[in-house]
């Protein structure tokens, strides 16, 4: 009976063992892919920002001289 006992428990530690392992693991994939999004959020930010500068440097839409470079061709129009 001690022989089945001292099975049993070694079995569990090693089940453990291999829970910690895994548990470790994805602990740091979490960490990793936090912190890859925190630097895509960042180039998000980023690049709307750039947009943004791009945008402000158009003409603006009451500007009858320029021409409008984001409207769509009349239907008459090539």
């Amino acid at each position: 009976m001690l022989e089945l006992t001292n099975n049993s428990h070694t079995r569990l530690q090693e089940s453990l063992a291999r829970l910690e392992t895994k548990s470790k693991t994805l602990l740091a994939a979490v960490d990793q892919t936090h912190k890859e999004r925190l630097a895509l959020e960042d180039k998000i930010e980023d690049a709307q920002n750039r947009i943004q500068n791009i945008l402000n440097k158009l003409p603006n839409p009451s500007d009858n001289g320029q021409l409008d470079l984001l409207a769509s061709p009349s239907e008459g129009q090539p």
